[in-house]
């Protein structure tokens, strides 16, 4: 079973990608680029959310939003080779998301400035992103192994594509 063939530049010449039609590839394929937007998603809340006490943060959380979109675009293009860097920057997330989510549980006591959404809410909302990440490292790397990038070329027979002369000559 292959995936629809496509044309290349080459007259006569067809390429199939024989593993992108497989259940199981489509379906880590829709999961990495579900879990790119809902990480995407759940940062945006955080930034939002807690604007007003986000010093440093806010150009590395925007960043982040503006990447992981990107990524997802281009896992859903079969891009294979975004897998690898969005399971490195899952990594990287997972870390401040585990670094930053008691702070967020810190902020409920009195003289701290009180962000747009509650703190408990934003600490549950950033600790929620580490298991996210960890299944997008799951799934990135598991979509990695599954050869998104094989193809096969197919020629068409004729004798112009073999450098063969034509049977009528012109």
């Amino acid at each position: 079973m292959s995936s629809a063939p496509a044309r290349s530049s080459e007259p006569g010449v067809t390429i199939t990608h024989p593993n992108r039609a497989k259940a199981v590839v489509q379906a880590t394929r829709a999961t990495v680029v579900l879990l790119l937007l809902a990480s995407a998603g759940l940062m945006l809340i955080v930034t939002v959310g807690g604007w007003k006490v986000l010093w440093g943060a806010k150009p590395i959380e925007i960043g982040y939003v503006i990447v992981y979109l990107t990524l997802a675009f281009f896992a859903a293009r079969w891009n294979r080779g975004v897998l690898p860097v969005s399971a490195v920057l899952a990594v990287l997330l997972l870390i401040f998301a585990l670094v930053a989510g008691p702070s967020w549980f810190a902020r409920d006591k009195t003289g701290f400035a009180q962000p747009a959404i509650n703190a408990g809410l934003l600490g549950v909302l950033t600790l929620l992103i580490v298991p996210v990440q960890m299944l997008l490292i799951a799934f990135a790397m598991r979509g990695f192994r599954q050869g998104w990038n094989v193809e096969f070329e197919r020629r068409e027979a004729g004798p112009e594509l073999y450098g063969e002369a034509s049977p009528h000559p012109a």
